[in-house]
């Protein structure tokens, strides 16, 4: 089964709802232009049923194979939100809403699943039904999660569940995927740092928070190089640091921290949240200041479940005549919350030579249309074949 004949044909069109998405990025939940653009295809298509509002935002579409004997029931998802950042790739759709932009490739997620829809309404050539699941909210909202949470796998009677994502550094229209932890938890934190100000030339009649602070970021560091297994893997990063006082001379009554810390394994998001509130609290003290932490757990490790990602790893070969082992993602993906649902697995595919992801410059490659729409056809129509 290579790149299938018929998205060849269809590529342009694909493309061209492809652009249409980019040019009129939304963020978080409100996609309520690209769900009504998605939940519009979808019936248009002929598939059986057409719903949305699932997860505020996101659009469920239901094709049943030509026969459904089977009973398999088999979910698709991919993503529609973009990111606030401002696009500086100069293509002549480039975004036509300030501050926003798919800087992550998401567009071209969506315009894919929504050809291998069309493929699969028009074939139908498998036993069984498929769900495709259209997304809002992956960049930091966890639509995955409020999708689950309304009941999305129950409602269908999803059985198992895949994903993609576009990659650059890959070849294009290549893949890759790993079983098990694939992308790490990502929990993220603010640290308000309390102490009392003062004038610059009289440090003594202060508690400086600055210094404290400052301590604090030096020490998270050792939760990883000191407190965790070496083999293992745990980044805390300090990405904001922000004092109460914009003047040279002033001494600052409150210092906040803000960042994030990534893990592979619960094991390791316990120890790295404990050790992480011990120090900000007990180097506090010992400088004088007060420490109030919130840390706040985001989304889970991403695990890909391993019959599945053999499975989805045989028909990525198919199309592209190979799979390569992918590298562990330190990176976040909200599709954790559907895998903890129910078995599945989650695939790469190969943007090319292109800027990375969430940059200003970073553009979906249209190319990549065949081989991607392909994969997804390629699961449904592999693991519910027709008799």
């Amino acid at each position: 089964m290579p790149v299938k004949n018929r998205f060849a044909e269809l590529q342009a069109e694909i493309t061209a709802w492809r652009r249409d998405l980019h040019q009129n990025p939304e963020l978080l939940f409100d996609t309520h232009r690209t769900a009504g653009v998605v939940a519009d295809k979808l019936a248009e298509f002929g598939c059986d049923e057409v719903v949305t509002g699932i997860g505020r935002t996101g659009v469920v579409g239901v094709i049943r194979g030509k026969a459904t004997g089977s009973g398999k029931v088999i979910g698709l998802r991919a993503d529609m939100d973009a990111l606030p950042i401002t696009e500086n790739t100069g293509v002549d759709y480039a975004s036509r809403t300030p501050g926003a932009m798919h800087a992550c490739g998401h567009d071209g997620h969506t315009a894919m699943l929504l050809g291998a829809a069309r493929y699969l309404t028009e074939t139908r050539n498998f036993d069984g039904t498929v769900v495709v699941i259209f997304q809002p909210a992956e960049e930091g909202g966890g639509g995955g999660k409020v999708m689950c949470d309304d009941g999305l796998m129950d409602r269908w009677g999803i059985q198992e569940v895949y994903g993609m994502h576009n990659w650059p550094g890959l070849p294009l229209g290549s893949f890759a995927i790993r079983p098990g932890p694939f992308f790490a938890a990502t929990d993220i934190f603010e640290v308000a740092i309390d102490g009392r100000g003062g004038h610059a030339a009289k440090p003594h009649e202060t508690v400086d928070p600055t210094v404290t602070a400052a301590t604090i970021v030096t020490a998270l560091q050792s939760i990883a190089s000191r407190n965790a297994d070496p083999v293992s893997q745990i980044v805390v990063s300090v990405t904001s640091f922000v004092t109460s006082s914009e003047a040279f001379n002033v001494i600052p009554p409150r210092v906040t921290l803000r960042g994030t810390v990534r893990t592979l394994t619960p094991e390791n998001r316990d120890l790295a949240q404990d050790r992480f509130e011990q120090l900000c609290t007990g180097i506090a003290a010992a400088y004088n200041c007060s420490a109030s932490v919130e840390y706040i757990r985001n989304y889970p490790v991403m695990v890909n479940h391993d019959d599945q990602t053999d499975f989805a790893a045989d028909v990525a070969r198919e199309v592209a005549g190979d799979c390569a082992e992918a590298s562990l993602v330190m990176g976040g993906e909200d599709f954790a919350f559907m895998l903890e649902e129910r078995p599945g697995a989650y695939i790469l595919v190969g943007n090319g030579d292109s800027a990375m992801v969430h940059s200003p410059e970073y553009n979906f490659d249209d190319e990549v249309i065949p081989a991607g729409c392909s994969w997804w056809a390629g699961i449904a129509e592999r693991r519910m074949p027709a008799a």
